[in-house]
């Protein structure tokens, strides 16, 4: 993006505030989203529901955002990122009420539905509470890349986007903490409550801070529907390279790695002191997710010091394919420990530069659009994840040779994305194409 107007516009304390707005809406979405995850699993017998309905109404939410990142994008570069923002921030909110709906609705069984089994009117009504939340977080994650991107310039870019991921990162994990200590204490009402006030004060937040940047940038922009996204990323190249990175690390660390760390200390009988496999697989998770955390505030402010920004993702994908190896090779706890230290740390390195990278690629009228189908990208490496991962470890090629695998689709990024953008003259750091 050319940074004229930025330059012009926004001082260094104004960017600030915008930024930490965005990022506290962020981070307390994502605070709300943990809280409430830890007891969705629980659900199963209260809801009067099959296992398999389960996991649609743990996935909806992806589905949904799936489907409404092109339009989310659309309308953000039409009218601009504070109000679509906010309306995604406040619909959010209505997931962790709709839970609680969901609690007190007569368990009325609706019938027998193939692949899915039996549906319950309390259910559908968990169903259409995460459909809200998946369209919300179309709205708030593309608004967010939006504002940072339009605000910022090539000197500072990479320093918010940081934040702005490590925000993002930080948060699940710390609702995660506080949702299972909030059921354990209390109840799943009181968790599911908590969340809905986290996820209205990150509204709130946003609605008396946020100011009304990138405004109509691209007013006369055609609407983009998600058959669109593949024309649409053949007509910027460049930005498919970037893509592709991001649906990798995506589809390894939000699928591969959380739908196998638990089966995979399991088959291997490893322990650590009294925990077995489901208490380590939550400590190296953790492990994984500080990690990655850290580095992506780390890596966010070191892009900005170098020449080009690609640089950085090298010892990314080279720590996330080393990872990988180790789990493969050296199934041990200490092993293990280790490589989730480097794929987190890979993880967290590449996300803030890739993102980073299409802003600066990205101009100012199509920052929604290609925010939505850089989005869509990730969204699918989160959803193949899981539906690949667990039959290959079980059922295909057993955990060794399916995390070699996974260092061998990470390795590709060093050839897909990293040495084509670093052999391009034409991008640099600085993002502006050469005369």
């Amino acid at each position: 993006m050319t940074d004229e107007t930025a330059d012009q516009t926004y001082s260094n304390g104004e960017i600030r505030t915008i930024a930490l707005a965005v990022i506290a809406g962020i981070f307390f979405g994502g605070v709300a989203t943990g809280v409430a995850f830890p007891t969705l699993p629980l659900l199963d017998e209260k809801l009067v529901i099959s296992a398999v309905m389960l996991s649609v109404i743990l996935s909806a939410n992806r589905i949904a955002r799936l489907f409404m990142n092109t339009p989310a994008g659309t309308i953000i570069d039409r009218i601009g990122s504070r109000k679509p923002m906010i309306f995604g921030l406040f619909t959010q909110a209505l997931a962790p009420f709709g839970y609680i709906v969901g609690l007190h609705t007569p368990p009325i069984e609706l019938g027998a539905v193939p692949l899915l089994g039996g549906v319950s009117l309390p259910g559908l009504v968990f169903v259409t509470a995460r459909l809200f939340w998946g369209v919300g977080s179309a709205f708030v994650f593309i608004g967010a890349f939006a504002t940072i991107t339009y605000v910022t310039t090539t000197n500072n870019r990479g320093r918010w986007v940081g934040y702005m991921r490590g925000g993002q990162s930080l948060g699940f994990p710390t609702g995660l903490i506080l949702g299972g200590i909030l059921t354990d204490l209390a109840d799943m009402q009181t968790a599911f409550l908590v969340a809905g006030a986290l996820a209205l004060l990150a509204g709130t937040v946003a609605t008396i801070v946020l100011p009304d940047v990138h405004a109509g940038a691209g007013g006369e922009g055609r609407s983009v529907s998600l058959r669109e996204v593949p024309a649409l990323l053949a007509d910027n190249p460049t930005v498919v390279l970037v893509g592709y990175g991001n649906f990798a690390v995506r589809f390894l660390w939000g699928g591969v790695i959380l739908s196998t760390l638990a089966s995979y200390a399991s088959v291997n009988g490893l322990e650590l002191s009294f925990l077995e496999a489901a208490g380590i697989s939550g400590i190296v998770m953790g492990l994984g997710v500080l990690t990655s955390g850290s580095l992506t505030i780390v890596t966010g402010w070191a892009s900005d010091l170098v020449d080009d920004r690609t640089i950085l993702t090298v010892p990314a994908f080279l720590a996330m394919a080393v990872g990988f190896l180790v789990i493969a090779y050296v199934p041990t706890i200490e092993a293990l420990l280790g490589a989730i230290v480097l794929v987190g740390g890979g993880m967290g390195a590449a996300a803030p530069s890739l993102l980073a990278i299409m802003g600066d690629l990205t101009p100012g009228d199509e920052l929604g659009r290609m925010g939505g189908a850089y989005q869509v990208m990730g969204d699918i490496g989160l959803s193949l994840g899981p539906l690949l991962a667990i039959p290959a470890v079980e059922s295909w090629f057993g955990y060794q040779f399916t995390y070699v695998l996974c260092a061998v689709l990470v390795s590709s990024c060093l050839t897909i994305v990293s040495l084509p953008l670093l052999r391009n003259p034409e991008v640099t750091r600085t993002g502006v194409k050469a005369d």
